[in-house]
């Protein structure tokens, strides 16, 4: 983490992460019958405190506060524009205070408060509303995943994260160092700068499952156990969890990309279909892993299946040799009082003679049949 990183950073656990990692669908049995516009929230239960963060900023001036009290902030006045950034959705009390603020429609507020949610786009005419799956890496190599959601006005951008962890650094130093097209750019370009930020996210996060179905593969080929199929289906679900995230992004960057709300620049647009561009290489560098996947399982079944038909193959052709064999000790094992061989005395070196020429004939015939 960086010097000039805020402290609140700090504040989602190791514990959190358990909570909120590859689950895939979330309980929503506490809104049954409620209202629509009802805030509820839906999601992993959390007990840290919420977080707000603004920035104001227009050409060369930039100004970052911590905010404690929601009824302070509202959409400036004057030309300047504002980020507003909390950190945690989990206080319904905030987001309606929030909705007042900014005069949010209770339906968006419903919506930020329910993790759930799809990726969406909605147009509410005077703002856009988006919201987006943030995937990331835990220290421990696991996905991680947070709800993000976003409130575009025409001077202003709202963000709200499920748990507040940080994925904005990158645009949080451009701002204060006055780097890059943020302070000269409107809001739009503020929004592209945060989607991007997120986007840029799942390619780290396909990196690290590529790596983990090569040598998923490599395994499977080399030696296949029981934890490798555990393996297969660890990596399938990971895969479906991060298409579901992916997949209905690509139409609402689509549409926001293509929109003609005033409240896009079409210089901004260019960067928005770039946005999309790349989610059009996640989707398809997800379903190429997933074919991979597949096809590590068909290697896994048809490595068991060689392996146990090998073990039958030996054991069948075991069986065929003592089955003659079996029938020579069957004769010379009946009680017969006259049996010339007896009472011969080559009898015995006889009857182990032709077993072995039996047995040495159908191992010769069985090897150049490559049986064996």
């Amino acid at each position: 983490m960086k010097r000039n990183e805020p402290v609140w950073l700090d504040l989602v656990s190791e514990s959190a992460y358990k909570h909120v990692t590859m689950k895939l669908v979330q309980k929503r049995s506490k809104k049954t019958g409620l209202s629509p516009g009802t805030l509820i929230h839906i999601g992993e239960q959390r007990t840290h405190a919420v977080t707000m963060t603004l920035f104001k900023y227009a050409g060369s001036r930039c100004e970052e506060h911590v905010v404690t009290d929601a009824s302070e902030l509202q959409p400036p006045a004057d030309e300047t524009f504002t980020w507003v950034n909390v950190g945690g959705v989990h206080k319904v009390d905030l987001l309606e205070v929030l909705g007042k603020q900014f005069g949010l429609h209770p339906l968006l507020l419903e919506d930020i408060a329910n993790t759930d949610q799809r990726p969406k786009l909605d147009d509410y005419e005077s703002y856009f509303f988006l919201v987006m799956k943030m995937l990331m890496l835990s220290e421990r190599g696991d996905i991680v995943v947070e709800q993000v959601s976003f409130v575009l006005g025409r001077n202003y951008v709202l963000s709200f994260q499920e748990n507040g962890t940080d994925v904005f650094y990158s645009v949080r130093d451009r701002l204060r160092g006055g780097k890059g097209r943020l302070r000269q750019n409107g809001s739009d370009y503020l929004l592209y700068a945060l989607v991007d930020a997120v986007v840029d996210q799942y390619f780290a996060v396909l990196e690290m499952l590529g790596e983990r179905i090569e040598s998923l593969q490599e395994r499977v080929i080399a030696d296949p156990k029981p934890d490798t199929l555990k393996d297969i289906h660890a990596l399938k679900q990971q895969l479906l969890f991060v298409r579901r995230a992916v997949w209905p992004l690509r139409e609402a960057i689509n549409n926001l990309s293509r929109s003609e709300c005033p409240l896009l620049h079409e210089p901004t647009k260019v960067f928005f279909r770039d946005v999309y561009d790349h989610v059009v290489q996640i989707v398809d560098t997800i379903e190429t892993l997933r074919e991979m996947v597949s096809e590590s399982l068909d290697i896994y079944l048809s490595s068991i299946n060689y392996r146990l038909n090998t073990v039958i193959r030996v054991l069948t052709v075991i069986t065929t040799i003592f089955m003659p064999l079996t029938f020579i000790v069957g004769i010379y094992g009946m009680n017969f009082e006259y049996m010339p061989e007896l009472k011969w005395p080559w009898g015995y070196p006889m009857a182990m003679g032709l077993m072995g020429v039996v047995a040495a004939v159908m191992l010769i015939g069985f090897r150049r049949k490559k049986w064996l």
